[in-house]
């Protein structure tokens, strides 16, 4: 297992973007918003390359408070982008939704960093930030998907009580169908990124395992707290 990770020049890298302009043509002749999607996957490139050129200065820091900053930028960011659904009361509920992410999955990071792997420094920045990347982003989509749900079986006059039960339970669907298809469907990022630096496969395993629960883990707290608390108000 001593092979080098291949290199991927530009030139190489384009030939992905081949089924992205098959996607986007296919959106525009459907009549969808394609224009949005194609300015995702813009906005996704510039962040990607902006952030490899900081990554360096971030993983090599030793400030403590330098990196908790970055933590709390990261809760906010996914806050304000998990309601892109509701946009109605996107202001209103963006204190739910920080409160739900930096409780439900800063509890999954505290676990993960401070007992599963023990980092020393606790911060260490090649695994902090990483790991919370991936339980932000989860709890993110997590309450995005809960929200929306939840707007919608109101809008239905459903109960709040079936509802919340209704939008928690598709909130998990995406992680719940990941967890029956890893191993036999797919090899998760973290674990093919792994296989393919040329660590062994028993060692990206264990990693995996750590990833699929802290995954799951951080979607169903954070969007168990974002819907208690979004509890609205009787007439």
């Amino acid at each position: 297992m001593n092979e080098l990770i291949t290199f991927i020049p530009y030139s190489q890298l384009l030939i992905v973007f081949i089924p992205v302009v098959l996607v986007n043509l296919i959106l525009q002749s459907w009549c969808l918003k394609w224009k949005n999607s194609l300015y995702a996957i813009g906005r996704m490139i510039i962040q990607l390359i902006i952030i490899g050129y900081f990554l360096s200065y971030i993983f090599s820091s030793n400030n403590s408070l330098f990196i908790i900053l970055i933590l709390i930028s990261m809760v906010f960011i996914s806050s304000w982008i998990a309601l892109g659904t509701v946009s109605k009361d996107r202001l209103r509920l963006l204190k739910f939704a920080f409160i739900a992410i930096i409780a439900g999955g800063g509890l999954t990071l505290l676990l993960v960093t401070q007992f599963v792997l023990q980092l020393d420094p606790w911060y260490m920045p090649r695994y902090m930030i990483p790991i919370a990347g991936m339980i932000f982003a989860s709890s993110m989509n997590g309450i995005s998907l809960a929200a929306e749900r939840l707007k919608a079986e109101l809008e239905r006059h459903i109960n709040y009580e079936k509802a919340r039960a209704i939008a928690l339970k598709a909130s998990l669907i995406p992680i719940t169908n990941s967890l029956f298809a890893v191993g036999l469907v797919s090899l998760p990022g973290m674990m093919t990124g792994q296989i393919l630096s040329g660590i062994s496969p028993h060692i990206a395993v264990r990693y995996q395992i750590m990833v699929m629960c802290m995954i799951f883990s951080a979607v169903g707290l954070s969007t168990f707290l974002f819907l208690i608390m979004n509890k609205p108000k009787q007439n």
